[in-house]
């Protein structure tokens, strides 16, 4: 018997014949898709193959861009999350033990911060908040997807939950279900990228040093090293490196790794203090021929992967996700099939292009900076004196590292009209001239 779970009660019971929607895949991108349907009629089926509170125990920290502030904000979540992250006001751009410094401040872009960091645990929490007690929302979890039968104006799913097969009924498939997306593959659709040379170390430090809200990304020959700054003085690292120098540092003694991350420091933080386990994740490229067929749409990293450096990958899964629920109100409101390739085209067309760009940014980065030869060096060196001069060079990067560049989802825009509201109801009237 399915466990069928509206997002505060759970009882056993009899599911809709035929959802809308099925989202596979509870993350922060399947839980943003939820959200952002929940208030449509929509019937919604969330299949996750952990149970649904899994995500609180993940210890992980992200990068998270303004955009993706805006979207949540339009998602009513903002205010629970923004007080519990870090908001930074500096982006430091540099190379290896080069001098120039690039500082890039909220005057750049004409915005009042560059971005946030929060960790996994409060998004997730929020995003589950946020899905409480909604009527249109049927958890199935824990469930793990067997079988997708595509028909003509349906998708039948077979699902294993708690070692029995049960059916259940949907119009359109969503797949949020991570980079390695058994129902991406199932489905034939082909990915083009490659594997990177480097592996990532991630832990949570703590230093001596106030980090003063500021997000670091130290360019290094073996690769991009960041560091996220985090409530209480902590801050997350992603120390990027070829794979054999990155299992070393996962595996020496906590003195030796602490001694490096002070001496890429350069003492601007003083001791470090590690805080939990380090962990190791390899990295990779990847965009899907396709975003969509018939009755399927994919999103997130089910879609695309891309270098961690410049902390896009979950930005873009969250955008995934306010864009095609945007282009799925809209078709339900129409009276068209949401489930139809023609109506799905809209979402791929919107986020496909948009996804590549921030994929080849990343890559050039990684590539152009993970590298020792003096031409590149040079010219790279003095790509950052001109950047420092120059102000409409750092306005560019920082809407592309934001999120700002390309299409807005009409939540974030919604937000931005009832901020405006609420600022010229809060602010003085002007004196009507005599």
């Amino acid at each position: 018997m399915i466990l069928a779970q509206s997002a505060s009660v759970s009882s056993s019971g009899s599911l809709p014949a035929l959802f809308d929607l099925a989202i596979v895949g509870g993350g922060i991108v399947g839980l943003t898709l939820a959200c952002a349907l929940k208030d449509t009629g929509l019937k919604i089926a969330l299949i996750e193959a952990k149970p649904r509170d899994a995500g609180l125990q993940f210890h992980r920290a992200y990068a998270i861009t303004l955009m993706s502030g805006k979207i949540f904000a339009g998602l009513g979540i903002w205010d629970e999350i923004l007080p519990q992250i870090t908001t930074f006001q500096q982006i430091s751009l540099a190379d290896e033990h080069y001098p120039a410094v690039v500082r890039l401040q909220p005057e750049d872009l004409g915005t009042d911060e560059l971005g946030y960091v929060g960790e996994h645990h409060v998004i997730v929490q929020a995003l589950l908040n946020r899905l409480e007690g909604a009527e249109s929302i049927t958890w199935i979890c824990p469930a793990e997807v067997q079988q997708a039968d595509y028909q003509t104006d349906r998708v039948t799913l077979t699902l294993s939950i708690a070692g029995e097969l049960q059916t259940v009924q949907t119009r359109l498939l969503v797949a949020a279900d991570g980079s390695r997306s058994p129902l991406r593959e199932a489905a034939g659709i082909q990915t083009q990228g490659w594997q990177y040379w480097q592996s990532c170390i991630t832990a949570v430090i703590r230093p001596e040093k106030s980090h003063g809200n500021i997000a670091r990304e130290h360019f290094w020959a073996s690769g991009p090293f960041a560091t996220l700054p985090l409530p209480e003085n902590r801050c997350q690292i992603v120390l990027t490196a070829p794979h054999a120098e990155a299992k070393k540092w996962l595996e020496v003694e906590e003195s030796e790794f602490l001694a490096e991350l002070e001496r890429r420091y350069d003492g601007q933080l003083g001791k470090i203090e590690l805080l939990g386990d380090r962990l190791l994740f390899p990295v990779k490229l990847m965009q899907s021929d396709r975003y969509t067929l018939s009755r399927l749409a994919l999103v997130g990293d089910a879609a695309h992967c891309c270098h961690p450096v410049g902390g896009q990958g979950m930005n873009l899964g969250i955008r995934d996700a306010a864009a095609l629920a945007q282009v799925i109100k809209t078709a339900y409101q129409r009276g068209e099939d949401v489930g139809s390739l023609k109506v799905l085209r809209r979402y791929e067309r919107w986020r496909k292009f948009e996804n590549l760009m921030i994929l080849g940014f990343t890559d050039f980065l990684d590539r152009f900076f993970s590298n020792t030869v003096l031409p590149i060096v040079l010219v790279r060196r003095l790509g950052l004196h001109v950047m420092g001069a120059i102000r409409p060079l750092r306005f560019l990067a920082l809407k592309l590292m934001t999120g700002m560049s390309g299409k807005s989802p009409a939540v974030a825009l919604s937000h931005q009209a009832q901020s405006l509201e609420e600022r010229k109801e809060t602010e003085p009237l002007l004196p009507s001239p005599s």
